[in-house]
């Protein structure tokens, strides 16, 4: 009988250890190159065949994803994390354009407006996407902006448009047609029934073909000049930011009644910054600074780390429960205390990422019931100082670090109403909080790693002038009043902060994974999960890429709606995934739960993972959406 059971046991760890996934996972043992469309998947694998490093790749796919309007564009914002393997450092790359001169409360405001716009000139930030191409080339890649960018220049020239692409378009064509330069890119066929491009048909872009020349040449100018080839990469810089480019870009957004001037772009600049990380059991996790989001990754590890997950077991009632506690501290310590660092005030993130504040906080998680009036606590006295918000939190009826299991008021009056969603604001809503990007992840067999979440200047986009750049929309993640975050109201040359986040994550010293994924304030969330589904649950990088996700939607929307009641929590409204087993729907509702369900519950997530026992590399690329990967 025992020699039975123990067949048993051995065969069910056999199944779970083999499961079949939706797709193959990637194996190289050469390079990795994996992103948001199978064509800048193909552009990543060409330039490592021309001898190429994982920087080279990544801006090579960077580049033609901005090209293909993978829910991003030229105009748009970098983030990025790089493992040098020269000084064995993680560098944090920051290429978020700023808010533009007389971005201001007031201005806004003077318009009606309660944020800024979600699209149109006045959604527009400094692009940033060509500046931090620029500067990741120049400083850590090895060939020639030609080099890089002749794939996306291909591109340019006209390439077979997916029907992801061609339908967002005709589903937004109405806006489109507001913005004269976008409508003459865009509407290949101006008239009667469909007027967007149909999938398979060459889709031609001459303004951006020609912008990308431009640059080009500029290096090439500057080589001949006698400039090595770092010089002449930010020649090419200097003629998008400073040059005759800059005067068509400033010219065509100021025309559409945008905000941006030429000193905007010339003073703005890409940052390398020092990440922030935490230690997970033995890992080390890398986030960029708070001006994104990524801290609550971090915040949400130092309070799970409290909590035996394993034991609890993979999306179980309690899991899924605890994840979602986890979830809504950090991201409540997120609406109210994340924004540009270069900015005063200095959001406190010594004290948020301190191990004994996570205790704290995970002292205030309630196991008997959803906590609907979660709210951000007080992080100061963790780096030995006073908040000196403790009054505007308490007026806006925050209990502060609160552990009593009966507490309530954590959450403003008007936070917590109730609005009864139809199927269209609720269509919306999901639409807000899923709000796409795309992501580049890169690897070689020198050590090189790059992850990368591009985005901004997505569809329906605003064209500057004849640039063919799609401008961002990323103002719109701003704040207008300090009441809901004294850190992120929007000021001339702040960043906003933002959803965007790339992971990286070191094990012993060594790269261990790198991770990113498509969304909007899902992202966090997604990653989060991913990454416990690997560190503790054992899933393959493929597996995990597929495995079911939760989705919380306690927490204030980062994009989209210009009403408060758009973007406010809706707490204890819980995402799962469709095949979800009734008992533990059950228990979720007597929790206080109200559940919805979806078949995909994440964004398309990339990673590649080191397998150091054979040398190689692991890659994932969830089936979910037009995400591709190819190694070698």
């Amino acid at each position: 009988m025992k020699k039975l059971l123990a067949g048993i046991l051995a065969a069910t760890t056999l199944t779970v250890a083999a499961q079949q996934t939706q797709k193959p996972p990637l194996h190289g043992k050469n390079w990795m190159a994996i992103t948001g469309k199978p064509l800048a998947a193909t552009a990543g694998s060409m330039v490592f065949q021309q001898g190429g490093n994982a920087v080279d790749a990544a801006c090579a796919m960077l580049a033609a994803t901005c090209t293909m309007w993978d829910v991003l564009s030229w105009g748009g914002e970098t983030q990025a994390l790089i493992y040098n393997p020269r000084t064995q450092k993680v560098i944090a790359i920051n290429a978020m354009g700023v808010a533009p001169t007389g971005a201001t409360p007031e201005f806004f405001k003077a318009k009606g407006m309660n944020y800024p716009p979600e699209f149109g000139p006045l959604a527009a930030t400094t692009p940033g996407t060509p500046g931090g191409l620029c500067f990741m080339l120049a400083e850590y890649g090895t060939l020639s902006l030609k080099e890089v960018l002749a794939p996306a220049m291909n591109l340019a020239a006209g390439y077979p448009i997916e029907a992801q692409t061609a339908n967002s378009i005709e589903r937004n064509k109405e806006r489109i047609k507001q913005w004269p330069y976008s409508k003459q890119v865009f509407l290949t066929h101006a008239g009667p029934g469909r007027e967007a491009p149909e999938a398979g048909e060459i889709f031609k872009q001459e303004d951006l073909l020609n912008t990308l020349r431009k640059m080009v040449e500029a290096e090439q100018q500057a080589l001949k000049s006698g400039k090595d080839r770092k010089q002449a990469i930010y020649a090419a810089y200097d003629r998008f930011y400073k040059g005759d480019i800059a005067d068509e870009f400033v010219r065509g957004v100021q025309e559409q009644g945008g905000l941006i001037t030429k000193a905007d772009l010339a003073n703005w600049k890409p940052i390398a910054e020092e990440p922030l990380h935490v230690n997970y059991k033995g890992i080390d996790v890398y986030k960029l600074q708070q001006w994104t989001q990524g801290p609550v990754l971090l915040q949400a590890l130092n309070i799970l780390e409290n909590f035996d997950l394993k034991t609890m077991g993979y999306n179980s009632a309690r899991y899924i429960h605890t994840l979602y506690q986890a979830m809504n501290l950090s991201f409540a310590d997120r609406d109210f205390y994340y924004g540009d660092p270069a900015f005063s005030p200095v959001s406190p993130i010594k004290g948020l990422l301190s191990k004994d504040y996570a205790k704290l906080r995970a002292a205030q998680i309630r196991f008997d019931k959803n906590d609907a009036n979660a709210g951000p606590g007080d992080p100061y006295p963790f780096e030995g100082k006073t908040n000196p918000y403790l009054s505007l939190l308490k007026s806006r009826g925050y209990s502060i670090n609160d552990t009593s299991r009966t507490r309530g008021g954590f959450m403003p009056t008007h936070d917590s109403r109730q609005t009864a969603f139809n199927s269209e604001a609720e269509a919306l809503y999901q639409d807000r909080l899923w709000r796409g990007t795309t992501s580049v992840e890169a690897a070689d067999k020198d050590g090189w790693v790059v992850s990368i979440t591009p985005s901004g200047g997505w569809l329906p986009a605003c064209i500057a002038g004849k640039t063919g750049v799609g401008m961002s929309q990323r103002m719109q993640s701003f704040v207008l009043d300090s009441a809901q975050n004294p850190f992120n109201v929007v000021a001339p040359g702040k960043r906003p902060r933002v959803t965007l986040t790339p992971s990286l994550a070191m094990k012993d010293g060594k790269p261990w994974l790198s991770f990113a994924v498509q969304g909007g304030d899902t992202q966090d969330q997604n990653l989060l999960q991913f990454f416990l589904n690997m560190a503790e649950f054992g899933m393959t990088v493929q597996e995990a890429t597929e495995a079911a996700n939760i989705n919380t939607n306690q927490l204030w929307l980062s994009l989209g709606g210009n009403k408060e009641a758009d973007r406010k929590p809706r707490p204890g409204h819980l995402l799962l995934q469709s095949s979800t087993p009734e008992w533990v729907r059950k228990e979720l509702r007597a929790m206080g739960y109200t559940l919805s369900f979806e078949e995909r519950t994440s964004g398309p997530i990339n990673a590649i993972w080191f397998d150091r026992k054979h040398g190689s590399f692991w890659g994932g690329s969830s089936n979910h959406g037009e995400d591709y990967g190819i190694g070698w």
